[in-house]
């Protein structure tokens, strides 16, 4: 590896480079598992670009969706998957040493 392949950014991983990607994620992992609505709610999107972006992290094994029923009103709930939550801690380390703070 070259002293440029060893730079931090080069770990930056694509998927949590999106604005909303990254908020979506970050809400997970402080929350466990969430719905639909809060999730939306918290990162402040449309029903429309959130489902975009679960379609998308879901794809790559960064997060799963549940459904069900309260009563006859459907639920679609967001879980940080294992992948997902080891992606956004290695995200946040090499953020954290390309600003310069320690690592966790």
């Amino acid at each position: 590896m070259t002293a440029i392949e060893q730079h931090p950014r080069h770990r930056l991983d694509d998927h949590l480079q999106n604005p909303v990607r990254f908020s979506i994620v970050a809400a997970l992992d402080r929350a466990g598992t969430l719905g639909f609505g809060e999730v939306r709610d918290a990162v402040e999107i449309t029903d429309s670009a959130l489902s975009k972006q679960v379609s998308l992290l879901e794809a790559d094994g960064y997060l799963a969706v549940g459904k069900s029923f309260a009563g006859k009103m459907p639920r679609t709930s967001l879980t940080l998957t294992r992948q997902g939550r080891r992606a956004w801690r290695a995200h946040l380390e090499a953020l954290r040493e390309i600003a310069g703070e320690p690592t966790i």
